[in-house]
Protein backbone atom coordinates (compact mmCIF):
# COMPACT_ATOMS: atom_id res chain seq x y z
CA UNK A 1 0.00 0.00 0.00
CA UNK A 2 0.99 3.04 -1.42
CA UNK A 3 1.77 6.17 1.58
CA UNK A 4 3.49 8.95 2.51
CA UNK A 5 5.96 10.91 4.98
CA UNK A 6 6.87 14.23 5.47
CA UNK A 7 10.22 15.34 6.77
CA UNK A 8 13.15 18.13 6.68
CA UNK A 9 14.85 17.50 3.41
CA UNK A 10 17.94 18.35 3.74
CA UNK A 11 19.75 18.29 0.41
CA UNK A 12 17.50 18.55 -2.77
CA UNK A 13 16.91 16.08 -5.88
CA UNK A 14 14.57 13.23 -6.53
CA UNK A 15 16.38 9.53 -5.91
CA UNK A 16 14.33 6.09 -6.33
CA UNK A 17 15.83 3.18 -5.27
CA UNK A 18 14.84 0.05 -3.24
CA UNK A 19 14.64 0.66 0.72
CA UNK A 20 17.50 -0.91 2.88
CA UNK A 21 16.95 -0.77 6.52
CA UNK A 22 19.58 -0.35 8.81
CA UNK A 23 19.37 -1.60 12.36
CA UNK A 24 17.48 0.47 14.75
CA UNK A 25 20.85 1.82 16.89
CA UNK A 26 19.09 1.05 20.23
CA UNK A 27 20.46 -1.68 21.67
CA UNK A 28 18.68 -3.41 24.35
CA UNK A 29 21.17 -3.59 27.88
CA UNK A 30 20.48 -6.33 29.84
CA UNK A 31 22.21 -6.37 33.48
CA UNK A 32 23.61 -9.03 35.31
CA UNK A 33 25.94 -9.39 38.76
CA UNK A 34 28.96 -11.08 38.27
CA UNK A 35 31.01 -13.23 40.73
CA UNK A 36 33.70 -10.56 42.06
CA UNK A 37 36.87 -12.94 40.70
CA UNK A 38 34.81 -12.28 37.12
CA UNK A 39 35.69 -8.98 37.42
CA UNK A 40 39.20 -8.77 35.65
CA UNK A 41 37.55 -10.64 32.69
CA UNK A 42 34.63 -8.49 32.58
CA UNK A 43 36.78 -5.57 32.12
CA UNK A 44 39.15 -6.68 29.19
CA UNK A 45 36.27 -7.85 27.55
CA UNK A 46 34.76 -3.91 27.35
CA UNK A 47 38.43 -2.96 26.36
CA UNK A 48 38.67 -5.71 23.83
CA UNK A 49 35.38 -4.39 22.24
CA UNK A 50 36.68 -0.54 22.64
CA UNK A 51 39.82 -1.65 20.75
CA UNK A 52 37.55 -3.42 17.79
CA UNK A 53 35.59 -0.24 18.06
CA UNK A 54 38.87 1.72 17.59
CA UNK A 55 40.16 -0.80 15.07
CA UNK A 56 37.02 -0.47 12.66
CA UNK A 57 36.75 3.26 12.59
CA UNK A 58 40.98 3.44 11.43
CA UNK A 59 39.92 1.46 9.06
CA UNK A 60 37.06 3.72 8.15
CA UNK A 61 39.79 6.29 7.86
CA UNK A 62 41.59 4.50 5.97
CA UNK A 63 39.06 3.94 3.28
CA UNK A 64 38.09 7.67 2.65
CA UNK A 65 38.56 8.04 -0.59
CA UNK A 66 40.76 10.79 -2.50
CA UNK A 67 38.76 13.95 -3.30
CA UNK A 68 36.19 12.72 -0.86
CA UNK A 69 34.81 16.36 1.43
CA UNK A 70 37.44 17.09 4.41
CA UNK A 71 34.86 16.92 6.94
CA UNK A 72 34.71 13.04 6.45
CA UNK A 73 38.01 12.59 8.02
CA UNK A 74 37.09 15.28 10.48
CA UNK A 75 33.76 12.76 12.15
CA UNK A 76 35.63 9.91 12.25
CA UNK A 77 38.21 12.10 14.31
CA UNK A 78 35.83 13.12 16.58
CA UNK A 79 34.44 9.80 17.03
CA UNK A 80 38.15 8.10 18.12
CA UNK A 81 38.62 11.13 20.10
CA UNK A 82 35.25 10.34 21.97
CA UNK A 83 35.94 7.02 22.30
CA UNK A 84 39.66 7.49 23.61
CA UNK A 85 38.42 9.70 26.23
CA UNK A 86 38.73 8.28 29.76
CA UNK A 87 35.02 9.44 30.65
CA UNK A 88 34.17 6.70 28.12
CA UNK A 89 37.11 3.84 27.78
CA UNK A 90 38.20 3.49 31.38
CA UNK A 91 35.22 5.29 33.64
CA UNK A 92 32.88 1.25 32.70
CA UNK A 93 35.64 -0.13 33.87
CA UNK A 94 35.74 1.24 37.66
CA UNK A 95 31.61 0.50 37.32
CA UNK A 96 32.69 -3.47 36.70
CA UNK A 97 34.98 -3.39 39.47
CA UNK A 98 32.91 -1.44 41.89
CA UNK A 99 29.22 -2.59 41.27
CA UNK A 100 30.10 -6.16 40.19
CA UNK A 101 28.03 -6.03 36.83
CA UNK A 102 28.07 -6.75 33.16
CA UNK A 103 30.51 -4.28 30.99
CA UNK A 104 27.36 -3.51 28.89
CA UNK A 105 25.28 -2.14 31.95
CA UNK A 106 28.51 -0.31 32.98
CA UNK A 107 28.88 1.14 29.54
CA UNK A 108 24.68 2.13 29.65
CA UNK A 109 25.80 4.05 33.27
CA UNK A 110 28.38 5.78 32.48
CA UNK A 111 26.37 7.02 28.96
CA UNK A 112 23.78 8.33 30.74
CA UNK A 113 25.75 10.22 32.96
CA UNK A 114 27.22 11.75 30.04
CA UNK A 115 24.19 12.69 28.46
CA UNK A 116 22.21 14.24 31.40
CA UNK A 117 25.08 16.86 30.81
CA UNK A 118 23.73 17.73 27.25
CA UNK A 119 19.84 17.67 28.33
CA UNK A 120 19.77 20.83 29.81
CA UNK A 121 21.57 22.03 26.74
CA UNK A 122 19.54 24.05 24.11
CA UNK A 123 21.93 24.60 21.04
CA UNK A 124 21.37 22.43 18.07
CA UNK A 125 25.15 22.42 17.84
CA UNK A 126 26.32 20.92 20.91
CA UNK A 127 22.55 18.31 20.69
CA UNK A 128 24.48 17.35 17.62
CA UNK A 129 27.50 16.97 19.67
CA UNK A 130 25.34 14.89 22.22
CA UNK A 131 24.08 12.72 19.11
CA UNK A 132 28.07 11.49 17.99
CA UNK A 133 28.45 9.85 21.68
CA UNK A 134 25.28 8.13 21.63
CA UNK A 135 26.48 6.35 17.93
CA UNK A 136 30.53 5.93 19.54
CA UNK A 137 28.29 3.96 22.60
CA UNK A 138 26.56 2.10 20.49
CA UNK A 139 29.03 1.13 18.49
CA UNK A 140 30.73 -0.40 21.50
CA UNK A 141 27.64 -2.30 22.59
CA UNK A 142 27.44 -3.65 19.18
CA UNK A 143 30.82 -4.69 19.40
CA UNK A 144 30.08 -6.08 23.20
CA UNK A 145 27.55 -8.29 21.49
CA UNK A 146 29.49 -9.59 18.72
CA UNK A 147 28.23 -7.48 16.21
CA UNK A 148 29.97 -4.84 13.96
CA UNK A 149 29.47 -1.37 12.80
CA UNK A 150 26.94 -0.98 10.26
CA UNK A 151 28.08 -1.97 6.93
CA UNK A 152 26.66 -1.88 3.55
CA UNK A 153 24.86 -4.64 1.82
CA UNK A 154 27.06 -7.08 0.05
CA UNK A 155 26.35 -7.86 -3.61
CA UNK A 156 24.51 -4.40 -3.71
CA UNK A 157 26.86 -2.02 -4.80
CA UNK A 158 25.32 -1.96 -8.45
CA UNK A 159 21.76 -1.32 -7.38
CA UNK A 160 19.81 2.51 -6.17
CA UNK A 161 19.48 1.62 -2.68
CA UNK A 162 17.70 4.14 0.03
CA UNK A 163 18.94 3.67 3.23
CA UNK A 164 16.23 4.32 5.89
CA UNK A 165 17.93 4.75 9.46
CA UNK A 166 16.60 5.61 12.40
CA UNK A 167 19.62 7.38 12.96
CA UNK A 168 23.02 6.92 10.83
CA UNK A 169 26.73 8.10 12.34
CA UNK A 170 28.75 10.24 9.92
CA UNK A 171 31.23 7.40 9.95
CA UNK A 172 28.77 5.04 8.95
CA UNK A 173 27.84 7.69 5.99
CA UNK A 174 31.57 7.95 5.05
CA UNK A 175 31.02 4.58 3.02
CA UNK A 176 28.42 6.59 1.16
CA UNK A 177 31.59 7.25 -1.64
CA UNK A 178 32.32 3.68 -2.66
CA UNK A 179 28.79 2.56 -3.20
CA UNK A 180 26.10 3.73 -5.19
CA UNK A 181 23.53 4.56 -2.81
CA UNK A 182 20.89 6.81 -4.34
CA UNK A 183 20.24 8.63 -0.84
CA UNK A 184 19.36 7.89 2.49
CA UNK A 185 16.54 8.77 4.80
CA UNK A 186 16.80 9.12 9.29
CA UNK A 187 14.10 9.55 11.99
CA UNK A 188 16.23 11.42 13.79
CA UNK A 189 18.33 14.53 12.48
CA UNK A 190 17.95 18.40 11.90
CA UNK A 191 19.56 20.85 9.42
CA UNK A 192 22.54 21.13 11.64
CA UNK A 193 23.20 17.35 11.92
CA UNK A 194 26.57 16.00 10.83
CA UNK A 195 24.70 13.39 8.32
CA UNK A 196 22.93 16.31 6.67
CA UNK A 197 26.16 18.18 6.30
CA UNK A 198 27.60 14.85 4.43
CA UNK A 199 24.63 14.84 2.63
CA UNK A 200 25.54 18.29 1.07
CA UNK A 201 28.84 17.76 0.11
CA UNK A 202 27.77 14.24 -1.43
CA UNK A 203 25.09 16.11 -3.49
CA UNK A 204 22.40 13.60 -2.82
CA UNK A 205 19.14 13.69 -1.54
CA UNK A 206 18.14 13.38 2.23
CA UNK A 207 15.61 13.89 4.51
CA UNK A 208 16.00 13.90 7.88
CA UNK A 209 12.96 14.26 11.19
CA UNK A 210 10.75 11.70 9.70
CA UNK A 211 10.26 9.93 12.52
CA UNK A 212 8.63 6.99 11.99
CA UNK A 213 9.69 5.53 8.50
CA UNK A 214 12.20 3.38 9.93
CA UNK A 215 8.97 1.63 11.24
CA UNK A 216 6.49 1.79 7.98
CA UNK A 217 9.19 1.34 5.75
CA UNK A 218 9.54 -2.53 4.52
CA UNK A 219 13.16 -4.10 3.21
CA UNK A 220 13.44 -3.75 -1.14
CA UNK A 221 10.31 -1.87 -0.99
CA UNK A 222 10.36 0.53 -3.84
CA UNK A 223 10.41 4.35 -2.37
CA UNK A 224 10.91 7.42 -4.14
CA UNK A 225 12.83 10.35 -2.08
CA UNK A 226 12.09 13.96 -2.79
CA UNK A 227 14.81 15.99 -0.66
CA UNK A 228 13.83 19.31 -2.17
CA UNK A 229 9.93 18.81 -0.65
CA UNK A 230 11.12 16.84 2.32
CA UNK A 231 8.78 13.90 1.38
CA UNK A 232 9.39 9.77 1.45
CA UNK A 233 6.46 7.71 -0.85
CA UNK A 234 6.14 4.09 0.08
CA UNK A 235 5.51 1.76 -2.62
CA UNK A 236 4.39 4.06 -5.31
CA UNK A 237 1.59 3.37 -7.48
CA UNK A 238 2.84 3.12 -11.11
CA UNK A 239 1.57 6.55 -12.60
CA UNK A 240 3.06 7.99 -9.40
CA UNK A 241 6.20 6.44 -10.11
CA UNK A 242 6.59 7.61 -13.71
CA UNK A 243 5.84 10.64 -12.84
CA UNK A 244 8.66 11.19 -10.55
CA UNK A 245 10.88 9.34 -12.83
CA UNK A 246 10.25 11.89 -15.50
CA UNK A 247 10.81 14.54 -12.93
CA UNK A 248 14.42 12.93 -12.17
CA UNK A 249 15.31 12.43 -15.54
CA UNK A 250 14.33 16.60 -15.87
CA UNK A 251 16.09 17.26 -13.09
CA UNK A 252 19.34 15.47 -13.94
CA UNK A 253 19.36 16.91 -17.52
CA UNK A 254 18.76 20.23 -15.78
CA UNK A 255 21.81 20.41 -13.46
CA UNK A 256 23.71 19.28 -16.49
CA UNK A 257 22.73 22.70 -18.15
CA UNK A 258 22.92 24.75 -15.37
CA UNK A 259 26.96 23.43 -15.16
CA UNK A 260 27.02 25.44 -18.30
CA UNK A 261 26.41 28.41 -16.66
CA UNK A 262 29.68 28.26 -14.41
CA UNK A 263 31.37 30.91 -15.94
CA UNK A 264 28.34 33.13 -16.87
CA UNK A 265 28.82 36.26 -15.11
CA UNK A 266 25.53 36.64 -12.86
CA UNK A 267 24.13 39.57 -14.45
CA UNK A 268 20.28 40.59 -14.79
CA UNK A 269 17.99 41.47 -17.35
CA UNK A 270 18.59 45.07 -16.40
CA UNK A 271 22.55 44.53 -16.85
CA UNK A 272 23.29 44.90 -12.65
CA UNK A 273 25.94 42.88 -11.69
CA UNK A 274 25.23 40.59 -8.41
CA UNK A 275 28.46 38.78 -6.21
CA UNK A 276 27.35 35.12 -6.04
CA UNK A 277 30.03 33.51 -2.99
CA UNK A 278 30.29 30.45 -1.02
CA UNK A 279 30.19 29.91 2.34
CA UNK A 280 33.13 27.16 3.75
CA UNK A 281 34.22 25.62 6.76
CA UNK A 282 37.35 24.25 6.12
CA UNK A 283 40.24 24.52 3.23
CA UNK A 284 38.82 21.68 1.41
CA UNK A 285 35.52 23.55 0.57
CA UNK A 286 37.67 25.67 -1.74
CA UNK A 287 37.10 23.22 -4.18
CA UNK A 288 33.57 22.52 -4.53
CA UNK A 289 33.24 26.50 -4.32
CA UNK A 290 34.99 27.65 -7.42
CA UNK A 291 33.42 24.29 -9.13
CA UNK A 292 29.85 25.60 -8.57
CA UNK A 293 31.20 29.00 -9.45
CA UNK A 294 31.25 31.12 -7.16
CA UNK A 295 33.21 34.52 -6.92
CA UNK A 296 34.31 34.46 -3.51
CA UNK A 297 34.09 33.24 -0.51
CA UNK A 298 31.68 34.93 1.40
CA UNK A 299 31.96 33.43 4.75
CA UNK A 300 34.58 31.39 6.33
CA UNK A 301 33.54 29.83 9.21
CA UNK A 302 36.79 29.34 11.21
CA UNK A 303 35.62 27.93 14.46
CA UNK A 304 35.39 24.23 12.27
CA UNK A 305 39.17 24.41 12.86
CA UNK A 306 39.16 24.69 16.24
CA UNK A 307 36.34 21.78 16.99
CA UNK A 308 37.02 18.12 17.10
CA UNK A 309 40.22 17.75 18.06
CA UNK A 310 41.97 17.67 22.06
CA UNK A 311 43.99 20.83 21.63
CA UNK A 312 43.69 24.00 19.80
CA UNK A 313 45.22 25.16 16.48
CA UNK A 314 48.36 27.65 16.80
CA UNK A 315 48.92 30.85 14.81
CA UNK A 316 51.01 29.24 12.08
CA UNK A 317 48.31 25.78 11.78
CA UNK A 318 45.69 28.94 11.06
CA UNK A 319 47.76 30.70 9.13
CA UNK A 320 48.32 27.47 6.78
CA UNK A 321 44.16 27.34 6.28
CA UNK A 322 43.87 31.02 5.58
CA UNK A 323 46.81 31.13 3.29
CA UNK A 324 45.66 28.09 1.64
CA UNK A 325 41.94 29.16 0.77
CA UNK A 326 43.17 32.92 -0.22
CA UNK A 327 45.74 31.99 -2.85
CA UNK A 328 43.42 29.04 -4.13
CA UNK A 329 40.95 31.46 -4.91
CA UNK A 330 43.48 33.15 -7.02
CA UNK A 331 42.66 36.74 -6.49
CA UNK A 332 39.24 36.80 -5.89
CA UNK A 333 38.00 38.09 -2.29
CA UNK A 334 38.10 35.58 0.57
CA UNK A 335 35.90 37.14 4.16
CA UNK A 336 36.99 35.08 7.21
CA UNK A 337 35.06 35.42 9.52
CA UNK A 338 36.90 35.47 13.05
CA UNK A 339 35.25 32.33 15.74
CA UNK A 340 32.03 32.06 16.30
CA UNK A 341 32.97 29.68 19.56
CA UNK A 342 31.42 29.69 23.14
CA UNK A 343 29.17 28.38 25.51
CA UNK A 344 27.76 25.65 22.46
CA UNK A 345 30.81 24.82 21.00
CA UNK A 346 33.34 24.03 24.11
CA UNK A 347 37.17 23.77 23.42
CA UNK A 348 38.54 24.12 27.01
CA UNK A 349 38.63 21.63 29.70
CA UNK A 350 35.91 23.30 31.73
CA UNK A 351 32.63 23.74 29.77
CA UNK A 352 30.95 26.51 30.31
CA UNK A 353 27.24 25.42 30.40
CA UNK A 354 24.22 28.03 30.31
CA UNK A 355 20.65 28.30 30.11
CA UNK A 356 20.44 29.34 27.00
CA UNK A 357 24.11 29.37 25.00
CA UNK A 358 22.81 30.65 22.23
CA UNK A 359 22.79 34.10 24.09
CA UNK A 360 25.52 33.11 25.92
CA UNK A 361 28.95 34.24 26.36
CA UNK A 362 30.02 33.28 22.46
CA UNK A 363 31.69 34.69 19.46
CA UNK A 364 32.82 38.32 19.62
CA UNK A 365 31.60 38.28 23.68
CA UNK A 366 34.00 35.08 24.03
CA UNK A 367 37.13 36.84 21.66
CA UNK A 368 36.93 40.12 23.75
CA UNK A 369 37.16 38.03 26.74
CA UNK A 370 40.05 36.07 25.89
CA UNK A 371 42.29 38.75 23.84
CA UNK A 372 45.57 36.49 23.87
CA UNK A 373 43.62 33.73 21.83
CA UNK A 374 41.61 36.37 19.41
CA UNK A 375 45.30 38.03 18.76
CA UNK A 376 46.52 34.94 17.88
CA UNK A 377 43.40 34.34 15.40
CA UNK A 378 43.75 37.66 14.02
CA UNK A 379 47.37 37.55 13.72
CA UNK A 380 47.29 34.93 11.64
CA UNK A 381 44.68 36.18 9.58
CA UNK A 382 46.97 39.35 9.21
CA UNK A 383 49.54 37.27 8.18
CA UNK A 384 47.38 35.46 4.90
CA UNK A 385 45.61 38.72 4.09
CA UNK A 386 49.40 39.44 1.32
CA UNK A 387 48.35 36.57 -0.57
CA UNK A 388 45.42 37.22 -2.08
CA UNK A 389 42.35 39.65 -1.16
CA UNK A 390 41.24 39.14 2.14
CA UNK A 391 38.87 40.82 4.69
CA UNK A 392 37.99 39.82 8.68
CA UNK A 393 34.39 39.69 9.57
CA UNK A 394 33.33 39.98 13.26
CA UNK A 395 30.20 37.95 13.99
CA UNK A 396 27.83 38.93 16.95
CA UNK A 397 28.07 42.61 16.80
CA UNK A 398 25.68 44.36 19.71
CA UNK A 399 26.94 47.74 20.51
CA UNK A 400 29.53 50.22 19.37
CA UNK A 401 31.91 49.58 22.67
CA UNK A 402 32.10 45.77 20.84
CA UNK A 403 33.00 47.15 17.90
CA UNK A 404 35.63 49.55 19.10
CA UNK A 405 37.30 46.64 21.31
CA UNK A 406 37.37 44.36 18.49
CA UNK A 407 39.14 47.45 16.33
CA UNK A 408 41.82 47.88 18.97
CA UNK A 409 43.18 44.30 19.19
CA UNK A 410 43.30 44.06 15.28
CA UNK A 411 45.11 47.06 15.27
CA UNK A 412 46.95 45.43 18.57
CA UNK A 413 47.60 42.21 16.22
CA UNK A 414 49.02 44.43 13.43
CA UNK A 415 51.35 46.26 16.23
CA UNK A 416 52.74 43.03 16.94
CA UNK A 417 53.39 41.78 13.23
CA UNK A 418 55.61 44.70 12.71
CA UNK A 419 57.29 44.48 16.03
CA UNK A 420 58.07 40.63 14.25
CA UNK A 421 59.01 41.91 10.86
CA UNK A 422 56.06 40.17 9.39
CA UNK A 423 54.49 41.17 5.97
CA UNK A 424 50.63 41.88 5.96
CA UNK A 425 47.93 43.85 3.36
CA UNK A 426 47.70 47.01 5.59
CA UNK A 427 44.53 47.84 4.60
CA UNK A 428 42.29 44.45 5.17
CA UNK A 429 38.71 45.30 5.20
CA UNK A 430 37.00 45.10 8.57
CA UNK A 431 33.27 44.26 8.60
CA UNK A 432 30.42 43.17 10.83
CA UNK A 433 27.67 40.79 11.28
CA UNK A 434 23.99 41.61 11.36
CA UNK A 435 22.61 38.77 13.30
CA UNK A 436 21.54 40.80 16.69
CA UNK A 437 18.09 42.45 16.05
CA UNK A 438 19.34 45.37 18.38
CA UNK A 439 22.32 45.90 15.75
CA UNK A 440 20.02 45.67 12.45
CA UNK A 441 17.47 48.09 14.13
CA UNK A 442 20.62 50.34 14.96
CA UNK A 443 22.67 49.60 12.47
CA UNK A 444 24.87 53.17 12.12
CA UNK A 445 26.58 51.31 15.52
CA UNK A 446 27.90 49.29 13.07
CA UNK A 447 28.25 50.95 9.47
CA UNK A 448 30.56 54.55 11.14
CA UNK A 449 33.52 52.07 11.88
CA UNK A 450 33.22 49.07 9.99
CA UNK A 451 33.91 48.37 6.34
CA UNK A 452 31.15 45.89 5.10
CA UNK A 453 28.36 44.08 6.51
CA UNK A 454 26.79 40.40 6.53
CA UNK A 455 23.68 39.78 7.69
CA UNK A 456 23.60 36.17 9.21
CA UNK A 457 19.69 35.20 8.79
CA UNK A 458 19.92 32.10 10.17
CA UNK A 459 20.48 33.59 13.83
CA UNK A 460 18.45 36.90 13.08
CA UNK A 461 15.27 35.59 12.30
CA UNK A 462 15.65 33.18 15.45
CA UNK A 463 16.08 35.62 17.22
CA UNK A 464 13.56 37.50 16.13
CA UNK A 465 10.93 35.19 16.19
CA UNK A 466 11.95 33.57 19.14
CA UNK A 467 12.05 30.19 17.36
CA UNK A 468 15.27 27.30 18.08
CA UNK A 469 15.36 26.21 14.10
CA UNK A 470 16.88 23.37 14.83
CA UNK A 471 14.11 21.80 16.93
CA UNK A 472 11.23 20.18 14.68
CA UNK A 473 8.60 20.66 16.73
CA UNK A 474 8.84 24.40 15.82
CA UNK A 475 10.40 24.19 12.72
CA UNK A 476 6.80 25.69 11.09
CA UNK A 477 6.99 28.47 13.08
CA UNK A 478 10.64 29.63 11.19
CA UNK A 479 9.34 32.14 8.85
CA UNK A 480 11.82 33.67 6.38
CA UNK A 481 8.54 35.89 4.88
CA UNK A 482 7.38 37.26 8.62
CA UNK A 483 6.47 40.99 7.68
CA UNK A 484 8.95 41.73 10.33
CA UNK A 485 11.92 39.47 9.02
CA UNK A 486 11.04 41.30 5.69
CA UNK A 487 10.85 44.65 7.49
CA UNK A 488 14.04 44.28 8.93
CA UNK A 489 15.88 43.39 6.15
CA UNK A 490 14.74 46.28 3.68
CA UNK A 491 15.76 48.39 6.68
CA UNK A 492 19.39 46.94 6.61
CA UNK A 493 19.62 47.00 2.52
CA UNK A 494 18.67 50.60 2.56
CA UNK A 495 20.37 51.89 5.56
CA UNK A 496 23.50 50.50 4.37
CA UNK A 497 23.52 51.61 0.81
CA UNK A 498 23.12 54.98 2.05
CA UNK A 499 25.90 54.95 4.15
CA UNK A 500 28.04 53.68 1.40
CA UNK A 501 28.53 50.40 2.53
CA UNK A 502 28.61 47.00 0.92
CA UNK A 503 26.07 44.64 2.17
CA UNK A 504 26.08 40.46 2.13
CA UNK A 505 23.45 37.95 3.02
CA UNK A 506 25.52 35.11 3.97
CA UNK A 507 22.42 32.92 5.78
CA UNK A 508 20.53 30.06 4.79
CA UNK A 509 18.06 32.99 3.17
CA UNK A 510 20.55 33.91 0.10
CA UNK A 511 20.62 30.03 -0.96
CA UNK A 512 17.17 30.01 -1.41
CA UNK A 513 15.77 30.40 -5.02
CA UNK A 514 12.55 30.96 -3.79
CA UNK A 515 13.63 34.29 -2.24
CA UNK A 516 16.25 35.41 -4.88
CA UNK A 517 14.18 37.74 -6.55
CA UNK A 518 12.61 38.69 -3.25
CA UNK A 519 16.28 39.77 -2.03
CA UNK A 520 17.57 41.25 -5.37
CA UNK A 521 14.23 43.33 -5.39
CA UNK A 522 14.96 44.71 -1.81
CA UNK A 523 18.53 45.73 -2.82
CA UNK A 524 20.45 43.29 -2.00
CA UNK A 525 23.38 42.79 -4.76
CA UNK A 526 25.95 40.53 -2.69
CA UNK A 527 24.77 36.69 -2.19
CA UNK A 528 26.96 33.92 0.00
CA UNK A 529 25.60 30.14 0.32
CA UNK A 530 26.57 26.70 0.15
CA UNK A 531 28.41 25.87 -3.00
CA UNK A 532 25.41 23.43 -3.94
CA UNK A 533 22.89 26.24 -4.35
CA UNK A 534 25.18 28.76 -6.63
CA UNK A 535 24.00 27.15 -9.92
CA UNK A 536 19.97 27.56 -9.44
CA UNK A 537 20.40 31.07 -7.64
CA UNK A 538 22.76 32.19 -10.60
CA UNK A 539 19.66 31.39 -12.83
CA UNK A 540 17.63 32.98 -11.13
CA UNK A 541 19.32 35.84 -11.33
CA UNK A 542 20.02 35.93 -14.99
CA UNK A 543 16.05 35.79 -15.25
CA UNK A 544 15.49 38.42 -13.31
CA UNK A 545 14.18 42.22 -14.14
CA UNK A 546 14.81 43.98 -11.51
CA UNK A 547 12.07 47.05 -13.13
CA UNK A 548 10.29 44.11 -12.06
CA UNK A 549 11.26 42.45 -9.25
CA UNK A 550 11.72 46.18 -7.03
CA UNK A 551 8.23 47.15 -6.90
CA UNK A 552 6.83 43.88 -6.31
CA UNK A 553 9.18 43.69 -3.77
CA UNK A 554 7.99 47.12 -1.84
CA UNK A 555 4.56 45.72 -2.34
CA UNK A 556 5.44 42.64 -0.23
CA UNK A 557 6.69 44.80 2.35
CA UNK A 558 3.50 46.40 2.78
CA UNK A 559 1.79 43.14 3.48
CA UNK A 560 1.10 41.56 6.45
CA UNK A 561 -1.19 38.35 5.82
CA UNK A 562 1.29 35.21 6.18
CA UNK A 563 -1.05 33.51 3.26
CA UNK A 564 -1.04 36.85 1.15
CA UNK A 565 3.02 36.68 1.54
CA UNK A 566 3.27 33.70 0.49
CA UNK A 567 1.14 33.89 -2.77
CA UNK A 568 2.83 37.01 -3.65
CA UNK A 569 6.07 35.17 -3.65
CA UNK A 570 4.56 32.80 -6.08
CA UNK A 571 3.42 35.43 -8.24
CA UNK A 572 7.17 37.05 -8.18
CA UNK A 573 8.85 34.35 -9.05
CA UNK A 574 6.25 32.94 -11.85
Amino acid sequence: MSFTIHGIGVSGGIAIGHAHLVSHTKLEVAHYDIPAGQAADESARFDAAVGTVRDELEQLRGSVPAGAPAEFCAFIDLHLMILADSMLSEAPRAIIASRLCNAEWALKMQADELLQQFDAIEDGYLRERRTDVIQVVQRVMKALSGQRGYMPPAGDSERNLVLVAHDLSPADVVLFKQHRFASFVTDLGSVTSHTAIVARSLNIPCIVALHHARQLIRESEIIIVDGTQGVVIADPDPQVLAEYQLRQREFGLERQKLRRLRDTPARTLDGVDVELHANIELPGDVAPALDGGATGIGLFRTEFLFLNRPDLPGEDEQFEAYRQVVEEMDGRPVTIRTYDLGADKQIDDTARLATNPALGLRAIRLCLTEPKRFITQLRAMLRASRYGRMKILIPMLMNASEVEQALQLIEQARRSLDDDGIAYDRDVPVGGMVEIPAAALALGLLTRRLDFLSVGTNDLIQYMLAVDRTDDTVAHLYDPLHPAVLAVLAHVFKTAGKAGIPVSVCGEMAGDVALTRLLLGLGLRQFSMHSTHLPDVKQRVLKTSLADAGPFARRMLRATDPGKLHAMLDRLNA
